[in-house]
């Protein structure tokens, strides 16, 4: 348990780093495949609209021992279609149905409604019966559209005066990411689109721009003055923010969905058909998809942006320099500590130099220092000792072998060393 609970600060020092933004291409195929399952799905199965889009006829009764196939086989005969919809509202004994044809007319209606009480023993009037019109679902639509489109427009203006235009643009492809996701779940699953589902798309809009925009804040801390610093580049900085929120980001999203989860689970295992569990659905799922897209997919699309930029493109050939920089110092220490234990402090033995990593300095300058200095010429003079600054004395060929000491002349081979000569 300490371990969990240090690891979100560890997270925050960089101390433990999750590379994000260096696997974007991983998050991208992942994505990219869901998405195009999501919209196949959409094309081939498309959406089961509920009764209030579509329009039709609703029945509905409280029949314990009744099953869904009982129920189909009637409505079948009396003259309500084979593609009759049966729910089941409730448990136990108070458990009731729901059955939704298409638009029947009035004496139709009538002959399903009586073939219903008398199959299963009820009153005629123990049958209820709804006629929906799909001007009412159509009206609902029109409205959630111009809705979508405003809150589309209200975000872009917000976040690029908040932050800036590519930020904004990361978020409205994460947000596209979790609608196109949402509705292939539904396409999929073949769950019906009510009008409680359209008003939890626009509610887990909301929720993933919420999260997304939390970790830009952190971007936008983290990558201040990074142009002047020179130490990480952009993705590198912008994968460190994602690192320090996201603990933050995952209990948050827990939190917001374990209230969701029992929603749904009550509204199915106990409630039926209904709203709160068409509502449950979408916000559980869509939840999910946002969390993913502001960790996953938002962050990476605007390292991407950035990194076109050709000031955020020089600034990454400094930090690549400056990094080959530190491995080829480190090579030439590895490669001196090599030299040194052969050799070894005694001919024939074999162990590290104490100086190995002066060594390794030394010959990591030297390598810098003839990488500068100009290449020397067969038969080139080079001096034997510093001249003085404008000293045009004459230079004297390199010599190899051991330096020879001066020669004495024969006055001072007859004095002894340290006494002087008498006059």
């Amino acid at each position: 348990m300490s371990r969990l609970g240090n690891i979100g600060g560890r997270l925050y020092r960089g101390e433990v780093s999750i590379e994000f933004v260096a696997r974007k291409r991983r998050w991208y195929t992942i994505s990219g495949l869901i998405l195009v399952i999501s919209i196949a799905a959409l094309l081939i199965r498309g959406l089961d609209y509920s009764v209030d889009f579509k329009g039709g006829s609703v029945f509905q009764f409280t029949a314990p021992a009744a099953t869904s196939t009982q129920i189909s086989q009637v409505v079948e005969t009396a003259g309500g279609g084979s593609d009759a919809i049966v729910q089941t509202v409730g448990l136990g004994s108070s458990r009731s149905w729901q059955v939704q044809t298409d638009k029947l007319q009035f004496n139709e209606g009538t002959k399903v409604q009586d073939a219903l009480a008398s199959h299963f023993h009820l009153a005629v009037n123990a049958v209820s019966t709804t006629f929906v019109g799909p001007s009412w679902g159509g009206q609902i639509s029109e409205k959630a559209l111009e809705a979508l489109i405003a809150f589309l427009i209200a975000i872009v203006i917000y976040l690029s005066i908040a932050f800036e235009w590519k930020m904004a643009s990361a978020a409205l492809i994460a947000l596209a990411h979790d609608i196109v996701i949402t509705i292939g779940v539904y396409a999929l699953t073949g769950f019906d689109v009510s009008p409680a589902t359209v008003i939890g798309l626009l509610t887990i809009l909301g929720y993933s721009l919420y999260d997304t925009v939390v970790v830009f804040d952190k971007v936008r801390e983290n990558t201040a003055g990074l142009l002047g610093t020179g130490r990480s580049t952009y993705s590198q900085a912008a994968n460190l923010a994602l690192n320090q929120t996201l603990v933050r980001s995952i209990n948050t999203s827990v939190i917001a969905l374990l209230p969701v989860a029992s929603i749904l689970v009550v509204g199915v295992a106990l409630l039926g058909a209904g709203e709160l569990k068409d509502l449950a659905l979408v916000l559980f799922v869509g939840m999910l998809s946002g969390t993913y897209s502001s960790i996953f997919i938002a962050t990476p699309v605007l390292a991407d942006l950035k990194e076109r930029e050709p000031q955020y493109k020089a600034l990454a050939k400094r930090v690549a320099l400056r990094a080959s920089g530190g491995r080829a110092a480190q090579r030439a220490k590895a490669k001196a500590g090599k030299t040194a234990a052969v050799r070894g402090p005694d001919a024939g033995q074999l162990g590290q130099a104490p100086d190995a990593d002066a060594d390794a300095d030394d010959a990591a300058q030297q390598d810098a220092d003839d990488s500068q200095a100009p290449p020397q010429q067969a038969g080139e003079w080079v001096p034997v000792g510093r001249p003085a600054a404008g000293s045009t004395a004459p230079r004297s060929p390199a010599r190899s072998g051991p330096r020879q000491q001066p020669r004495r002349n024969s006055a001072a081979k007859r004095r002894p060393s340290g006494k002087k000569k008498r006059r």
